[in-house]
């Protein structure tokens, strides 16, 4: 399908939305901004230890588990305050409950993260 049909543009529309979504996301969350940094040190450890193709494969999941949780957590936490800008209970829970879910997926992250790290350091530190 070429580019300069009208399916073709709407596509491409579609993907600069996303774009500017993960652009948003990254001006505006510091907690996502704090998880893009650690993966790129995880990136670098994977590299390091030369990780094998289903340790990558545990990785890319859970650390995009992490940062699809992250954003909509953010997303609903916009739509929350939009929809009622006075503190509510309902709202406080529903705000917790993404929170929550987004702290579940980063602790099976980092667990997952040191059943596959902590024998290859401790290997490189000799023990």
């Amino acid at each position: 399908m070429p580019l300069d049909s009208k399916e073709g543009k709407k596509k491409l529309i579609g993907f600069s939305f996303a774009f500017n979504g993960i652009k948003e996301i990254i001006k505006s969350e510091r907690n996502f901004r704090i998880h893009l940094i650690t993966t790129f040190f995880i990136v670098l450890m994977g590299l390091f230890f030369n990780i094998k193709p289903y340790e990558w494969i545990a990785i890319c999941l859970v650390v995009s588990l992490v940062l699809i949780l992250e954003m909509i957590n953010s997303a609903i936490e916009r739509i929350m305050d939009f929809l009622s800008p006075d503190r509510h209970t309902i709202v406080g829970q529903i705000k917790d409950i993404t929170a929550g879910s987004v702290l579940v997926a980063a602790i099976t992250s980092a667990v997952i993260g040191a059943i596959i790290f902590l024998p290859k350091i401790m290997n490189l530190l000799g023990f």
